[in-house]
């Protein structure tokens, strides 16, 4: 598969969702959603972060970016998609664990999955919240044991993709981090309307429901178009 580097940040250019789903089963890879914001804002450790897995255009700032670079098959494929996109095509044939969350949230998402997939396997799940000192370690080890064939993680970046790197190392499977894609599935949180999503504004719609929230993250992305538009990435 095609890959790309935007200002030093490693994006992989699959020519669909099904082709991003089957090179991550292959190889058994971390997917690491990545936008305009993780690309301006990126420091030595998060590029390094999403170099070493596979990052994939989760935003429409990282799809332009690549259009620009003459990569005109770049499609957007949200995160908050792509795992129940996973679960759709592999809930009868792979084992699931899932982490992050409140622990109604979790309990909740799994609920729903399981109306949703009757014939879904879920091996384990846990909330987010790790704050007892054995927490991770036992996480960890849990996952090592159950082997799932997929992992879950709903912890926002980059503290998922961290978690994923040392399940991974005792466990190879294909990992996914979430951020808060539990809450968008059980209904706490929602995405801007079909309008809205369809013309790649789901970013200006967002701001406009919550100005106080998102005007400063909105402000300090200003550069990064600047770069955008000069080819600067």
């Amino acid at each position: 598969m095609k890959s790309e580097k935007v200002s030093g940040v490693q994006i992989f250019i699959p020519g669909s969702r099904k082709e991003l789903m089957e090179y991550a089963f292959v190889n058994k890879k971390i997917l690491v959603a990545v936008n305009g914001e993780k690309i301006q804002h990126a420091n030595e450790r998060t590029r390094a972060i999403i170099n070493r897995n596979v990052g994939y255009s989760d935003g429409i700032g990282a799809v332009w970016a690549l259009h620009k670079k003459g990569h005109d098959e770049a499609i957007k494929i949200p995160g908050c998609e792509l795992w129940l996109n996973i679960i759709a095509e592999y809930h009868k044939t792979k084992t699931f664990y899932l982490v992050g969350g409140k622990e109604e949230v979790i309990q909740r998402t799994v609920k729903m999955l399981q109306v949703q997939f009757p014939s879904m396997k879920i091996v384990g799940l846990r909330n987010g919240f790790l704050t007892e000192t054995n927490d991770t370690e036992n996480l960890i080890n849990d996952i090592a044991k159950k082997k799932p064939d997929v992992v879950f993680v709903a912890m926002g970046s980059p503290k998922q993709e961290l978690l994923m790197e040392q399940m991974y190392q005792k466990h190879p499977a294909v990992y996914q981090g979430l951020g808060g894609s539990f809450d968008l599935y059980i209904g706490n949180t929602h995405r801007a309307p079909k309008w809205w999503l369809q013309h790649n504004m789901e970013g200006v719609y967002r701001t406009l429901v919550e100005p106080r929230k998102r005007i400063m993250r909105d402000i300090r992305l200003i550069p990064y178009f600047f770069k955008l538009l000069a080819n600067k990435l």
